[in-house]
Order: structure tokens, then sequence, then C-alpha cells
């Protein structure tokens, strides 16, 4: 009988890895995910199953937690297909060898500081090297489309339905049939709203006798976008207008392009006032062209900007900083900017190097558009700190420091509920993708409201299909 194992997801959000056996084979990996935050110590540690019994890697989207550990799997004996929309691996490029030069800077790093003192066999191996990277790109990789079925094996059928939540994002139905019986499973992936700036509406589906549903927001519903739309407006507007810029510290995927959306829009309804808008962060850049490559992905709103002016983000304020000397340059502009710089938390990348420069300066404003997790200098800039230290300097805070909340790529409970409620033949719901907390209310939603049998998935659980 088949039945799925999880290797992570679960009861946490991150390191999504969902192990499906089949008596007739193939087996089959959804995803496999960077473990991040307090469990990210896991990434490093040895699969619980073999890479080699590994015969297809089916991917739901291209964030760091779902394919972080695909050059690992690869590195460990993975020689399989890898099967996805062209435009998730578009993205998974650009993240995946992103994210080995850190493991390899990082590495470097460390090894120079043991040597001073001695200790340069404690410095653990970056957990893949850029090869390792490049070796997912050397396998046989399938691509698919949004509701067109590819047959797997004989007895085996996947289709990806848009999930609404990054650009190639994809909830995955798998059908297969064992013993003259066909079943389906359900991977929700990770779930966007019903109203996105950029993102369509996740597509319902009909049928599953078993799904894997995500629960990040499973307990709360986000403040409503168009109040967050507002507010932002308003905050850019008023600190231009002072004679102030906006730093603006972004993720390279999806929150960046909401913003340069935004943007545009103001631009074009003649709401933003006359400015420069620096978007400095090579991978977001990358990230933002490869956006524009796949309008057929993206909602109507995205497209009506495409066919204004043949670009869906692109507008007359609008530079791009991708050398270090370009970024440099804008320390030249006293006033009236828009910067837009990774990373999302402060934990590095040029938004600091313009901290340094403008974040003493009253008349300046920051914008944060996502979660700061605790400990990261973006929460201690949110939690309200006078001052911070950066480049071996105190830079007081004087800059308003504004947190707005509605910016989310995922869906909130409510939307998770009407999206559940939209199968009209459903067995039982399995949670992964949530703190044990979010999971437990979740949980108990679920069987009030829609009366659904429901479990939360632990860690490597045998759940038989």
């Amino acid at each position: 009988m088949a039945f799925i194992q999880s290797f992570g997801a679960t009861e946490t959000v991150t390191g999504s890895c969902h192990f499906l056996q089949l008596n007739n084979g193939p087996n089959i990996l959804v995803d496999c995910g960077y473990f991040q935050g307090k469990n990210e110590h896991l990434t490093a540690d040895p699969f619980a199953f073999n890479p080699k019994d590994v015969d297809i890697v089916l991917l739901t989207h291209a964030h760091l937690d779902h394919i972080g550990r695909l050059p690992k799997l690869v590195k460990e004996g993975f020689n399989g297909k890898v099967v996805a929309l062209r435009s998730t691996m578009d993205l998974a490029e650009v993240i995946l060898f992103d994210s080995a030069k850190i493991a390899e800077e990082d590495y470097k790093s460390a090894l120079k500081k043991a040597r001073r003192s001695g200790n340069e066999k404690h410095v653990a191996l970056p957990i893949y090297s850029t090869d390792d990277a490049q070796a997912v790109f050397d396998l046989i990789i399938q691509y698919a489309s949004y509701n067109k079925p590819i047959q797997l094996t004989p007895t085996v059928e996947v289709t990806f339905r848009n999930a609404g939540h990054i650009l190639g994002s994809a909830t995955i139905q798998l059908t297969f049939t064992e013993q003259g019986a066909t079943k389906t499973v359900v991977f929700s992936g990770d779930l966007g709203g019903r109203s996105d700036m950029i993102m369509p509406a996740p597509a319902f589906i009909k049928k599953a006798d078993a799904l894997y549903i995500e629960s990040t927001y499973g307990d709360r519903d986000h403040r409503p976008l168009q109040e967050t739309i507002d507010e932002c407006k308003q905050l850019i507007i008023d600190t231009l207008t002072n004679q102030g810029n906006v730093l603006i510290p972004s993720f390279a995927i999806e929150r960046t392009q909401e913003i340069l959306l935004l943007l545009k829009q103001m631009y074009y309804d003649n709401e933003l006032p006359a400015c420069k808008v620096f978007l400095d962060s090579p991978m977001a850049i990358r990230a933002t062209q490869i956006y524009n490559n796949y309008p057929l992905e993206l909602n109507s709103n995205a497209n009506k900007q495409l066919q204004r002016d043949g670009s869906v983000f692109e507008f007359a304020y609008l530079q791009y900083a991708l050398k270090e000397k370009d970024s440099m340059r804008i320390n030249e502009q006293e006033s009236g900017c828009i910067i837009i710089a990774g990373s999302g938390m402060c934990t590095g990348g040029r938004i600091l190097h313009h901290f340094k420069h403008r974040l003493w300066d009253k008349n300046n404003a920051v914008i944060f558009i996502g979660y700061q997790v605790q400990g990261t200098l973006g929460r201690q800039l949110v939690d309200g700190a006078e001052s911070i230290q950066l480049y071996h300097e105190t830079i007081n805070v004087n800059a308003k420091i504004h947190m707005l909340n509605g910016f989310s790529a995922h869906a909130g409970q409510s939307d998770l509920l009407a999206w559940i409620n939209e199968f009209e033949q459903l067995g039982k719901l399995y949670l992964v993708h949530g703190e044990a907390s979010v999971q437990a209310e979740f949980k108990k939603v679920i069987r009030d409201q829609l009366h659904k049998p429901v479990h939360i998935v632990k860690y490597a659980e045998k759940i038989h299909i």
C-alpha cells in the first residue's frame, strides 16, 4: 500500500520534503527544502532516506525552504528526474546559486578566523558548493505547464495547478493506480490569498483522497491588502514631500515585485512625487526580469501594466543598481529617493550600506514589508532600537520606522478554508508547513467549520494512502 513520509515542514514552517513510495514505483519526492530560523541546523543533517532511492522530484515552487536541499540531494546520490514549471526552475537557478555562494563565502570567512586561533579542524564544510548547485540543472528536467497532466509512468499521473503564491508556484495533484484502485493525493504547496497584487487566486481542485495542506497562517487572517496599500502609499508620499528618502528592505522574490508594481501604479495615477527609485539588489533584479518573462502566469493587474508600456514593472523613475559601484553612487542623492535593497530582514546585503548613510536622518523613513524574525537587525529596528551597531560604528536611529503587515504571499485562515471548501470529494486532510500551536488551532477550526477529518503530520510518520 502506498505511503507518504514527511522529512520536513512537520510542526514547523520550513524544510518541505515529502516522500511518496508506491508499491510499483516510482519513488517520488515532493520538494526538498532548507530548514530556516531555529531549525536551520537540521539542513546539514543526513537525509532520513537514501537519495539514490528517489526516482522523481516534483517542485511546488522556488523558495529556499522548498528547493534549498536539492544540491545536497544530488551530491548524495540522487540521479533521477526533476519535474517543475520552467519559471520555477528559472527562479531556482538564481536562488540555489546565491545560496551556494553565500555558503562558500561563510566557510572561507570562518576558516580564516579559525586558522588564526588554530581551530580550523572544527570548521564545518559548506552544505554544498556552486558546482553542486550546477549539478541540479545537469539532471533531466521535465517542464510542466499548469493544468496539463503529465504521465510519469503508465499508472502515475501528475498535474500542476496554479497556487497563486509566487511565480511558478503550484499545487501538485498526483493520481496513481494500485491493485486496481485509483487514488489521488494533493500537495497544496504554499497557497496565495484570493487577492494579490501580482499573482492570480489559487486554482481550485475538485477531488483528493488525501490532502497535504500548508497551515502557515491557519490561525489568523491578514490585514486587508487594500488597507496596507493605502498606508504604504501615504508613507511614501509624506516622506518624499518632506524631502526625505524611503528605504525598503525587501525580499528578492515576490515582495520586491509587489512594491515595484505598486510604485508603477502610483506613477501612472500621478500619485508618486517626482523621485528616483533604485532597485539595489542583483538577485532581486534578476528575479524581476524572470517575472517579466512569464506574464501569462501573473494576474490581470500585472498584465495591465505590461500592456501599458511593454513591461510589468519598469517605469520612468526606476533605475537598477546591478553593480556595487552603482549602489555606491546612490549616496550622491541627498533626497527624493526610494531605495529597495536586500536583505528583507537586514541580516546582510546592500540595505546595511544605506542604513549607515541614512538611518540617522529624521526626514527619512524605513518601511518593512515582511515579518522580522527575532534576533535580526530588522526586528531590532521594528522593536524601537534607538541606535544600532553597523560596520563598527554606532548609528543613531532617527528615521521613522514603519512595519506593514498586509503584504503576504500566504493565504490566511479564511482563504485556506475557502480553498478547502471547493473540493467536491475530499478524504482526510494532513497539516504540514505550520508551527505546532498554529496547526492545533487550524485543526480545530477545520473540524468545527468544515467537519472534515484532519491530522497533524509528525516527522517521518508513515501515512498510508
